[in-house]
């Protein structure tokens, strides 16, 4: 089995890639929790992270924009390449990292300022300060994330009287200001309702023009619906990674089938 899953990351190697994991450990503190995974990310596609609780989803993507580095004690082995250079490597300043690879949260988080501050957050962070570009950053995230027209008469007001929906479209502008390569969503609507889901899931669809995209979820549906690839984990490990519809309806390992059809998880 190991050797089949091999060859198909071989195959799906041949696309473009915008991020590469090789042997990737990781550990908390002593205990293990991602044991040698390798993954491509393939440029401007949307890339799914699936499997059951605890198997080591999030801390994988944790891992590309260096979360990790935020608490003592977490120690990475292996290499993350985004654009062939290694991102974890010491040399390389983990906010650097962040400006590059962009994270929007499981539940929204727009922060206690007006709608115009959230967005031009990072872009006051990077040392920017003309507000004539500023502006014009603005308008292109909140247009990019389809909240242009909702807002734009009351930039002035809190984030925090917005919607659910309208909160966690503002964090994607947010977190699209400041023109990041790939943006890490952990379970990005799973606090809203089908309304609001179907609102991310085609915004998602559209940014992949754009922007290259890995996503953790839950649900098989989301993942069928969204994905050009899956990558299926299971107990700190990659167990297959494939075309999402190949992996859906060909799995190559028995645990992969058991999972989508769902028989556990």
């Amino acid at each position: 089995m190991v050797e089949k899953v091999s060859t198909s990351l071989s195959s799906l190697s041949m696309l473009q890639p915008k991020a590469e994991v090789r042997n990737l450990n990781f550990y908390y503190g002593a205990t293990q929790a991602l044991k040698q995974i390798n993954l491509v990310v393939p440029e401007k596609r949307v890339t799914a992270l699936i499997g059951p609780s605890g198997c080591g989803k999030t801390t994988l993507l944790r891992c590309f924009n260096r979360m990790h580095d935020l608490y003592p004690g977490n120690r990475y082995e292996g290499e993350i390449l985004l654009d062939r250079i290694n991102i974890l490597e010491r040399r390389v300043d983990p906010i650097a990292v962040r400006m590059r690879v962009s994270m929007v949260f499981q539940r929204p988080n727009p922060f206690p300022k007006s709608i115009y501050e959230n967005v031009a957050y990072g872009l006051r962070v990077q040392g920017l300060l003309k507000r004539d570009f500023i502006d014009h950053q603005v308008e292109q995230s909140l247009r990019s994330a389809a909240l242009w027209d909702e807002v734009k008469d009351r930039l002035k007001d809190s984030a925090l009287n917005l919607s659910g929906g309208q909160q966690q479209r503002l964090c994607i502008a947010r977190a699209l200001a400041t023109e990041p390569e790939l943006i890490l969503f952990d379970e990005p609507t799973s606090a809203l309702d089908p309304i609001a889901t179907s609102s991310i899931e085609d915004l998602m669809s559209q940014l992949k023009q754009q922007v290259t995209i890995l996503i953790v979820t839950h649900s098989m549906q989301q993942a069928a619906r969204l994905s050009d690839y899956t990558a299926f984990m299971y107990l700190g490990e990659m167990l297959e990674f494939n075309q999402t519809t190949t992996l859906f309806n060909q799995p190559l390992h028995q645990q992969t089938e058991d999972y989508v059809r769902g028989r556990f998880g």
